[in-house]
């Protein structure tokens, strides 16, 4: 009952400090950054896993395949051991500055997060690669194709079809853990909506705000997955 009393005065403080005050321009600038980081790092992310999938994919017959096939799983293995934020601090903290390399923190947090979707991307394309029927591979060698040229041209493009709910689900994670990034002094929804609470000390209506945002972005990316989908599977029908 007391939350219906003092609402209207809260979502007044709020309102004057979103709009008189400026502060939608940090929402803004925070959502601008959550999508920049979200979309590239899938990107980089499906990169990453695609190559990882198709060296595991491999039959292991060569040592230069065991090297490369075990690096892979180091690299699975550390990225999807440690928490994001643990390699958001690491990356940001002492990698890049042990490496003597020194970028914008919004690169610094897309390349996190483009290396921590390929660990997961990986074993999602791994799965989606062996649900490709393997005459597919073997039609396509039959023609003359390379392994790379086969994997790419014909088996990738089908698993792809496969694993697209799935890509959603990791573009939506990705959306979601954005909010970690304040960290390492980015600015993101979290942070902008942050900015807006401690301006006036008043956080409830400033984070009810804020969750919406992040449920409106999910919805609006399920529902563009699944328009994705239909228009896949018409493509099938038609095909």
């Amino acid at each position: 009952m007391r939350f219906f009393i003092t609402f209207p005065k809260k979502w007044d403080v709020f309102y004057n400090t979103f709009v008189n005050n400026g502060g939608y321009k940090e929402v803004l600038g925070g959502l601008q950054n959550t999508l920049i980081i979200a979309i590239l790092g899938l990107v980089i992310g499906i990169i990453i896993g695609t190559v990882i999938a198709a060296v595991k994919v491999i039959p292991p017959y060569k040592r230069i395949t065991r090297f490369f096939q075990r690096i892979g799983d180091i690299y699975v293995a550390f990225f999807r051991g440690t928490p994001m934020v643990v390699q958001l601090l690491l990356g940001y903290y002492v990698l890049f500055p042990m490496l003597g390399i020194n970028m914008p923190v919004i690169n610094v947090c897309v390349t996190i997060f483009g290396l921590n979707s390929g660990a997961y991307i990986s074993e999602i394309m791994r799965g989606g690669i062996n649900s490709v029927d393997p005459g597919q591979m073997e039609a396509g060698r039959a023609l003359g194709l390379s392994f790379l040229s086969t994997m790419l041209l014909i088996v990738i493009p089908q698993a792809i079809k496969n694993i697209l709910p799935t890509l959603g689900n990791e573009f939506i994670t990705l959306v979601k853990e954005t909010s970690i990034v304040g960290f390492v002094g980015a600015t993101d929804i979290c942070v902008a909506f942050r900015y807006i609470g401690t301006n006036n000390y008043e956080f409830m209506v400033p984070y009810i705000v804020m969750a919406l945002i992040y449920i409106v972005l999910v919805l609006f990316i399920t529902l563009l997955i699944r328009l994705m989908e239909r228009r896949l599977k018409r493509s099938d029908r038609t095909a």
